[in-house]
């Protein structure tokens, strides 16, 4: 097979395929109105294993300058992930003794939505995000101290020129979003304070692979992580894991804890070794483990479009819910457009009235879909399915039924 791009962290070649996707736009676009008519730019959507460091990845088909011209995700319209961020800073001010008198500094710290709940309690903040839009409605609407700029090396020294070294660093669902993981994780080191500590969440490639997860594969994402790459990504550049935590967010997710190599004053937890002697009885450094995901995907995809067309056959009215970057990938992977999905309606004002990337279903607020009533609601950010039924029972007044693609697809009445 031919070589196509080099592994982001070992720089082994990266010859071993996982998936492929297809051609797909980038996923957090939102289309305007005016811009229906205009070429829609589409990248290879492919993902690679390393035979050397096991880091699955996207090779960087658009530049991070480019995805994030126009980011249109703001954290703060979920309510179960505003809740888990809440936890999270009780859980970290009582853990580290966090207070008035330390810096507490988020790298793509989004709107806001996590750093009001330290700020609220005094302690000094700072965000780091390069999305414009979204960072200054964290400083304009939520008070929150925010640098626009992408995260590496050079910013790292400019943070510390600036405001100091950080106490605690934070990282939620952005390791796998940079394109140089080396530079990203080398820029923590600086920033990082002597004693500090580092907390990072993101989704745990075991539960990607083995519950089919193949839409939270896209262009933003650059790497796809387990433990056990990580750790070895993190020793590489000085750090060393101490202790981890799994997560139910995002459809299984790590919460990996670590200082500089150097600290002695943190005991590692049993569950490092644990999860790293399960990784590897998994055969997740094997490249068998990756083999069968391809065509696992593809069965999925069949799945879906078998019961779109029976449904639309049946005469069924069917919506979406949310607009989310799993959900673009879905959609346009399989090939589903205003033929199967008459609209989707998301809770933020920022994606209403604007339409899908690729697809070009158009988005609403959720109150349409009490005028229209539909037979089927396609939840597209299934990680959320709990939170978006219950906010929606009335749904059921009419009939109507709740459809979960993912990992199977699972119809709820």
């Amino acid at each position: 097979m031919k070589v196509l791009n080099k592994c982001n962290f070992c720089k082994s070649p990266l010859n071993h395929l996982v998936v492929d996707l297809g051609m797909q736009p980038l996923c957090e676009d939102r289309i305007k109105p005016e811009s229906l008519n205009q070429m829609e730019p589409h990248f290879p959507l492919k993902a690679f294993v390393c035979n050397k460091c096991f880091l699955v990845q996207v090779p960087e088909s658009a530049s991070p300058q480019v995805i994030y011209r126009d980011y249109g995700y703001y954290s703060s319209f979920s309510d179960t992930w505003l809740e888990h961020a809440r936890k999270y800073v009780h859980l970290a001010i009582k853990r580290f003794s966090i207070d008035k008198n330390n810096l507490v500094a988020e790298i793509a710290s989004n709107d806001g939505y996590l750093l009001q709940y330290f700020a609220e309690k005094g302690i000094p903040v700072l965000g780091i995000d390069p999305a414009e839009a979204v960072a200054q409605y964290a400083i304009k609407e939520k008070g929150i101290r925010t640098e626009i700029l992408f995260f590496g090396v050079e910013t790292a020294k400019y943070l510390v020129k600036t405001y100091g070294q950080a106490d605690l660093i934070i990282g939620n669902n952005i390791l796998a979003h940079v394109p140089d993981i080396n530079d990203f994780v080398q820029g923590m080191k600086l920033f990082l304070k002597p004693g500090g500590v580092i907390t990072m969440e993101f989704p745990h490639l075991q539960r990607l692979i083995e519950g089919n997860q193949f839409d939270t594969i896209y262009h933003e994402h650059f790497s796809y992580l387990s433990f056990s790459t990580v750790s070895e990504i993190f020793q590489e550049h000085g750090l060393d894991l101490f202790d981890v935590e799994e997560l139910p967010t995002h459809g299984g997710s790590i919460r990996i804890y670590a200082h500089h190599a150097e600290d002695t004053s943190k005991s590692v937890q049993q569950a490092v070794p644990d999860l790293l002697k399960r990784e590897e009885s998994l055969g997740m450094r094997d490249l068998t483990y990756y083999e069968s995901f391809n065509e696992k995907v593809k069965e999925t995809k069949r799945k879906i479009l078998e019961f779109l067309i029976q449904a639309k056959r049946d005469g069924k009215h069917i919506a979406g819910y949310g607009a989310p970057g799993k959900g673009n990938t879905l959609l346009n992977y399989c090939g589903i457009r205003t033929d199967f999905l008459d609209y989707t309606v998301d809770r933020s004002p920022f994606k209403q009235g604007n339409y899908l990337p690729g697809t070009h279903i158009p988005v609403f607020p959720p109150d349409i879909l009490k005028k229209t009533k539909p037979d089927y609601v396609f939840i597209l950010p299934w990680n959320l399915k709990d939170e978006i039924i219950s906010h929606h029972q009335y749904i059921r007044d009419w009939g109507g039924k709740f459809v979960v693609p993912i990992p199977e697809l699972t119809i709820i009445d």
